[in-house]
Formats: structure tokens, sequence, C-alpha cells
């Protein structure tokens, strides 16, 4: 290399971090969400139906998206008897001109978005062998499509004003492969992939890109997740597994890091002690914890049952669950919507 090049280099390398720096500096200060028009995908249950909640009480105008219109009914009449003005529109995310069509109706009524939040989500619990194709697809579709069509359609407007913010919530399944949950966890990966990409790529637009990386939670999930195999005996260990005080942390816990996540404008937030001590764990010794894994994954139900066939949570209750064990979820599950 000669003396020319170092020396273009080293300037590249100075402007690249001065620009770092302000835009860090930038991005830190803490934005103020009132008056802001706030989209948030999936919100009709679940964490999306307590983000809702909160970003209002924040003052910041949100409208909800959702796949089922009468979910999205049922939490709009919820939280408006909590004072909440919520504004709605039906949208399934993995439609792309479902998304632009979304992207300007809540445009049309507010004047412009501010912030998107891609939450929208879905859940196939199974072992690989019962798995097909299209369940790899359908979470592919939500949880990396989806959240694209979104950004693409809202960016324009965003880097026009030259202001904008953009959360997607990932999972640490996108960080750690978690057994008899391949879809869920593979397309979870593609999404931080994808949201740390584009953080880099549109700081220079002045719109702020964060990832958000939950553990485990009580939103009161599990009866609408789908379950294969032995659904039943699936249905059990996760829903067990969702209710564990201090392996989990409550949606209203999620939410309320989540916004101060976007407030500050930071890069990642893995949200629950748990879940951040097995990312940094699984960044170090990624042999390891597959080893853990895979005696994890021993323990798990075998394949069988109704094989390839899909159930709701709601349709793979047993004896073992609902039970003492799930109360918080169960609890979860009344309080944000999850019981529609």
């Amino acid at each position: 290399m000669d003396k020319r090049t170092r020396s273009i280099l080293t300037a590249a390398g100075g402007v690249a971090i001065a620009l770092g720096v302000r835009q860090a500096v930038r991005s830190a200060r803490a934005y103020d969400l009132t008056g802001k028009v706030v989209l948030v995908t999936g919100g009709s249950r679940g964490l999306g139906y307590v983000l809702c909640r909160e970003l209002a009480a924040r003052g910041a105008q949100v409208a909800a998206c959702a796949r089922d219109g009468n979910e999205l009914k049922a939490a709009e009449q919820k939280l408006s008897a909590e004072g909440v003005d919520l504004f709605t529109v039906p949208c399934d995310v993995t439609k792309e001109d479902e998304v632009n069509d979304l992207i300007e109706i809540v445009t049309k009524r507010f004047g412009q978005i501010d912030v998107l939040i891609n939450n929208a989500g879905v859940i196939e619990v199974s072992p690989e062998e019962d798995l097909t194709m299209d369940d790899y697809r359908e979470a592919i579709n939500t949880h990396f499509w989806g959240p694209l069509y979104a950004m693409q359609a809202v960016l324009p407007q965003m880097k026009e004003r030259g202001d904008g913010r953009i959360v997607n919530i990932s999972s640490v399944g996108g960080k750690i492969p978690v057994p008899h949950l391949a879809p869920y966890s593979a397309s979870k990966f593609a999404l931080v992939g994808l949201s740390e990409a584009l953080r880099a790529e549109l700081m220079e637009d002045g719109v702020v890109v964060t990832t958000v990386c939950p553990g485990l939670m009580r939103t009161g999930s599990p009866d609408n997740a789908i379950f294969k195999g032995q659904n039943e005996k699936e249905y059990s260990w996760f829903s067990i597994s969702d209710s564990l005080p201090g392996l989990t942390i409550s949606a209203e816990t999620a939410a309320k890091q989540i916004i101060d996540a976007l407030r500050h404008g930071k890069a990642e937030a893995v949200l629950s002690l748990p879940a951040q001590l097995g990312a940094k764990l699984y960044g170090l010794s990624p042999n390891l914890i597959s080893v853990a894994l895979r005696i994890a994954g021993a323990v798990l139900p075998e394949p069988g049952g109704i094989g390839t066939g899909r159930a709701k949570g709601s349709e793979s209750h047993s004896p073992a669950s609902p039970s003492p064990a799930t109360v918080l979820t169960q609890k979860a599950a009344e309080a944000n919507n999850e019981d529609e």
C-alpha cells in the first residue's frame, strides 16, 4: 500500500469516526414522544397491545395494525375504556400491498409517521421432523418480509424530513438458536441482520434503527401460538417456561424497556438478565452453548401426535397445562387481550 492510499484511508477513517460520534450523540438524546405519531404492527394483543398503552401514556399518537379485525376492534375498545385513543387499521404484514396501504392510511390520518415499531409475530413450536416448508415461509414472511415492507414504505418520508425512528422487535431467539422453534429462530436471526445493517446505512439520513431482542416474556401468547407433533406436550413445556418467575419478564416491563431504547436511540436492547447472559455466552462460546441446547432439546417431546398438523395453544390444553404453574401467563393473557 503506497503512502497516498494510506493517507486517503486514514482520512476516510477519521471522517467515519467523526460522523459516528456525531450520530451517537444525536441519537442518544432522549427522544420526546409527545405528539409523535407511532405505528405499532401486531398491536391487537400481547406485547404490541401493551406498547400501544405505554406509548399513549407518554403523549404519543398511536396507530396499530393486526391481521384479525375483530381482535383489533376489541383492543381499540378496551384501550378506549382506559382513555387511550388508538387508531386501528386491519393489515396482514406479509402482504406488501396491504402494508403500503397501511402506511398511506396512517400518514393521511396524522400527516406523517414519526416512529415505526415492527412487532407483528408468529410462533410455531414443533420438532424439526414435523415442520413443513410452509411453516418456515410463514415465519420468514412475518418476521423478515413484513418489517422490510413496512420500513421500505415509511422510509421515503422519514428521509425527506431527515428524522425518524424504527424499532424492530426480534428475540433472543434471533441470537441463540432454540430447539423446537427453528422457523421462529431462523426468521428472527434474519430480522436482527436486516435491522443492524439498516441502522448503519440510515444514520446519514437521520433515521435511527433500534433492534430489540426480548427473552422470555409473560405476554399471554401461548394460547395463540401454533403447536405441531405432540401438541399437548409441546404446549405444556412452552406455556410453563413462559410463566417462570425469574426467567421471564412481564410485558409491561418489556414495553417500558423498549420505549427507553427507542427514546435513547440504542443500537440494541436485549431484555432480561437471562437473555443477556445467554446471548453473551453464545457469542463467546457457541460450541459450548450448542451442546447445552442439544441436551435441553433431548428432553423435549418426540415427533408424533398430530404430526405436521397444526393446533393453536388453546386447542392443546392438557392436565399439565394450564395449571398452577402457568398462572402468570393466564393472567397476562387476560390483561393483554390474548384471550379474545
